[in-house]
């Protein structure tokens, strides 16, 4: 017979959706900063004509 599953804690909840959060924020940042570069023309990792 099934049995459900315990319920997850409200604290290790949070933790969890903060570190998902932290990454997108970290990922968005980063993307954020490679547009400004090729924008300016003082990237070095990205290659574009002009």
């Amino acid at each position: 017979m099934a049995v459900p599953k315990k319920r997850t804690s409200i604290s290790k909840k949070l933790i969890r959706k903060n570190f998902w959060k932290k990454r997108g924020y970290w990922t968005a940042l980063k993307a954020f900063s490679l547009a400004q570069s090729i924008f300016t023309g003082n990237s070095k990792s990205f290659f574009c004509n002009k």
